[in-house]
This record gives structure tokens, sequence and C-alpha cells, in this order.
């Protein structure tokens, strides 16, 4: 797989998702992705970055709170929340970046 640098500065609208496993709401927010990759297919990435397992990435992007997600294209952050989102909400924010 790309590095993390190699995906975010890509072609391609990336959503990242700065999660926890012990985290609750990071796990509601598990199944919201996988819906949002069915539905929009080719037309986003989708990458998961454990804060526990990749705490210097999580500390550079000042990620203070689980669930936080973050979207870029061509290495620049579009648009960045904390907590986890209905997938409705979610398509609503990508909708405005495709």
């Amino acid at each position: 797989m790309e590095n993390y640098n190699e995906i975010i500065n890509g072609e391609w609208l990336t959503l990242v998702d700065f999660f926890a496993t012990w985290c609750g709401p990071c796990k509601m927010m598990h199944p919201v992705l996988e819906q949002l990759k069915d539905e929009l297919g080719d037309g986003i990435r989708i990458i998961k970055i454990d804060v526990d397992k990749n705490n210097n990435l999580a500390m550079n992007y000042r990620v203070q709170s689980v669930p936080t997600l973050m979207l870029f294209r061509k290495g620049e952050m579009l648009w960045r929340q904390s907590g986890a989102l209905q997938l409705s909400a979610l398509k609503n924010v990508i909708g405005q970046f495709q």
C-alpha cells in the first residue's frame, strides 16, 4: 500500500479517519464509512489511522479527540471535524468537494 503522504497528495479525494480501537463513537463510524465507500466507490479513498499506533501523525495534525475526520485532495486539507457523523451529513460534506 502507498504511504500516507502519497495517498493524501494524490488526485483522489481522500477521507482520513483518525480513530482509536477503544473509542465508542469510532466504532459507530465504521459501518458509516463502509456504506460511504460502497455508495461512492472510486469517487473517494478512505483511510483509517489508529492514533495509538500512529501517535506522531496524530500529533502533527493536533488530533485531540477521536474520531477526527479530515478530507484531503492534492495534499490540501479541505475539511476537518471531530465526532461521529451520520452518513447523510458526511455525504453532504463530501459532495461539496466532488
